[in-house]
């Protein structure tokens, strides 16, 4: 019925749309990364299954060229593995970030984090209360 690429591509295709949705409709800090990693893992599943063909042999090239039927592509592969280096880099750093934003705001919701550093910007530029807000910029001149 379905052969086991389709499914594969679909898992793939399901796990960087479940990232994506994660990232998106979240609200808390650590969740949000954990969903940048789900979406990481798919899309590199999706790269190494573009590369793949069932019947190949792995790029080694140990004889003549002609007697070997077909390889792999290793350049989806190279990629895989720069963009899983580069993941775990930019996970390790959102990380630290989020580690530093728990210690200076006391929460993970996006939402009270954002009304904290509203705040503390206005208290920095002693901003009334009340005018705390942006007015709608009039231009007329």
């Amino acid at each position: 019925m379905f052969d086991i690429a389709s499914i594969l591509f679909a898992g793939a295709t399901g796990l960087l749309v479940i990232g994506i949705g994660g990232m998106v409709l979240s609200e808390h800090l650590y969740r949000m990364l954990l969903a940048l990693a789900i979406a990481e893992a798919g899309a590199n599943l999706m790269l190494v299954l573009a590369g793949f063909k069932w019947s190949a042999s792995a790029p080694i090239i140990t004889v003549s060229v002609e007697s070997i039927p077909a390889m792999v592509d290793p350049v989806p592969q190279a990629m895989v593995l720069t963009a899983i280096v580069i993941g775990v880099g930019v996970q390790a750093l959102a990380l630290t970030m989020i580690i530093r934003i728990r210690n200076a705001y006391g929460t993970l919701n996006m939402r009270e984090v954002k009304l904290k550093m509203e705040q503390e910007f206005a208290d920095m530029a002693d901003l009334p209360i009340e005018t705390r807000s942006v007015p709608a910029r009039n231009d007329q001149s």
